[in-house]
């Protein structure tokens, strides 16, 4: 895994890692409703394509995680503002 880094040269190197920063900032910047989606456009920065195989929790569970995770941000963002508009997918 990453072999193919070997063979990049610096300036390709650089192009990389602006391409990473520039996927992790867009995901790191997603906000409301956008937050609960899957990402498969990070998976697509990775130089193997593959099919990812997903596999998805029957909806109780699902929406018990959902409920954790919105919990999680009321621990670890207590300060963040509130996007109080309903989705509209």
């Amino acid at each position: 895994m990453d072999n193919d880094l070997q063979a990049l040269d610096r300036d390709a190197l650089i192009a990389e890692v602006k391409k990473l920063g520039g996927g992790i900032r867009a995901h790191r910047d997603t906000s409301g409703h956008d937050l609960c989606w899957h990402h498969p456009d990070l998976w697509d920065l990775l130089p193997e394509k593959t099919t990812p195989s997903i596999a998805v929790p029957p909806w109780p569970k699902f929406m018990r995680g959902c409920i954790q995770y919105r919990q999680s941000l009321d621990r670890q963002a207590p300060d963040a503002s509130i996007h109080d508009k309903e989705f509209n997918g």
